[in-house]
This record gives structure tokens, C-alpha cells and sequence, in this order.
């Protein structure tokens, strides 16, 4: 997984309002299941920062936004094993969650018998054992 700077802001409002724009060109939604799996598409991030930033170029010098030229990061998680099928696993439906963890990528656990998203029990209280 890479990730590549191209804009600072001063403010966390002015970052949603390009954020906004450049939705209008690329879909922010991930695959999930296929992020889960590893199955990743290599993307050229430069290239497509070249050809974004024009689009939304009047928004950048409206903003005061500052262009960055930073190199391509990789960010690297935790895995041991990337899971062949997604199962999906709630505490709503399965209070009591039981496995071996396999790896952590995002907000995500990768459990033997499934995957968690971890962000959405946010506010639920929790034991963790081992």
C-alpha cells in the first residue's frame, strides 16, 4: 500500500473542501474485501496527482494551498496471512469473537475466522484475551 502527499492546509476544512472537489474525478471508496485479500492494484500516484491537480487548480489558489513534491510512501502492515475469503465478523450478531490474529491493516483485524472492522465498535467495551 503506497500513499502520496500533494497538498497542505492550514485547516482541517479547507483539506474536506479539496478533498470534495477531487471526488468529483476518483472514487475514495475501497474495496474492502479485496484490500483484505492483498489483492491490490499497483497505481502510478504521480501520474495521477499530475493529471488531478489541474482539475482542481482554481480551488488550490483560492485556498492557499501549498503544492508538496514528496516522494511516494509505503506504508506496510502487519500481516502474516491475508485471508483467501472474507467472513465478516460482528459483535452484534456474535458477542463472543474467538481466533488467532493473523494481521492488522487499517482499521481492519484479520482473525483465522474472519475479519473485523474495528473501527465501527468503537464504543463498545471490550476483553481481550490471549
Amino acid at each position: 500500500i503506497c500513499a502520496l502527499p500533494i497538498l497542505e492546509v492550514d485547516t482541517r476544512l479547507k483539506s474536506g473542501q479539496i478533498e470534495v472537489a477531487l471526488k468529483e474525478f476518483v472514487s475514495d471508496k475501497t474495496n474492502w474485501r479485496k484490500m483484505l485479500k492483498n489483492e491490490v492494484e499497483v497505481v502510478d500516484l504521480k501520474q495521477v496527482r499530475d493529471e488531478l491537480l489541474p482539475k482542481v487548480q482554481l480551488l488550490i489558489d483560492e485556498l492557499g494551498a501549498k503544492m508538496l513534491n514528496n516522494e511516494t510512501l509505503e506504508i506496510n502492515y502487519p500481516v502474516v496471512e491475508y485471508p483467501s475469503k472474507i467472513s465478516s465478523l460482528n459483535f452484534d450478531k456474535t458477542p463472543l469473537i474467538s481466533g488467532l490474529l493473523k494481521g492488522i491493516k487499517g482499521q481492519y483485524l484479520i482473525l483465522d475466522v474472519g475479519v473485523l472492522n474495528i473501527r465501527k465498535f468503537g464504543s463498545y467495551n471490550i476483553t481481550l484475551t490471549y
